[in-house]
């Protein structure tokens, strides 16, 4: 039998173990435990012969945006993992933006949302490349004074859900982000 059909069988028994029995409230109530107690990490199989570099370059933009959140919320890039995820440029527009808050007195709280898609995805040559588009949500992202927490308004022209431009490529085994660049003018 082939690993492919073997597979298929595999998930098929899976699948069906998680079907409830009889209906029983004894299987019922077992049903709901075991499904409560064990996220499901099975993926279906895709068409796409490059959906795993999609989902790990989409996985290095969450964690840069992570490690970002974290640095804002601390007006500080120590302690983070932000340089794990983001090259010189990248960097450099973060350390800009903790600057300008260290000396503002500011922080964030609460954090931005995302709806990001791959755009182009470039696996030949010396190093491999990604581009990304984030429709950026920052409603839920406030600024706030450090020493007393008060919210700082958002300007009155600034939208709160913006296009983001991002670059990554692919150093070794890790999706590095090089670039991020924000247009207030293209809201989504």
């Amino acid at each position: 039998m082939s690993a492919t059909a073997l597979l298929g069988v595999s998930v098929l028994v899976a699948l069906s173990g998680c079907s409830g029995g009889d209906g029983s409230s004894q299987d019922k109530d077992k049903g709901n435990q075991t499904a409560a107690a064990v996220p499901s990490t099975t993926k279906p199989a895709s068409a796409d012969p490059e959906a795993a570099e999609k989902t790990a370059v989409l996985q290095a933009y969450d964690s840069y945006w992570n490690e970002q959140v974290k640095a804002y919320t601390r007006a500080d890039i120590k302690g983070t993992g932000l340089k794990k995820y983001a090259t010189e440029r990248a960097l450099t527009r973060a350390m800009g933006d903790l600057l300008v808050m260290q000396k503002a007195g500011t922080a964030t709280t609460g954090r931005p949302g995302h709806k990001v898609e791959v755009t182009s995805l470039t696996l030949t040559g010396k190093i491999p490349k990604a581009s990304l588009r984030d429709c950026l949500d920052i409603s839920n992202w406030k600024t706030v004074k450090r020493n007393t927490g008060q919210v700082k308004p958002f300007p009155p022209n600034q939208p709160l859900r913006y296009l983001t431009t991002v670059s990554a490529e692919k150093w070794g085994k890790q999706w590095m982000i090089t670039d991020a660049a924000p247009d207030g003018t293209k809201t989504c």
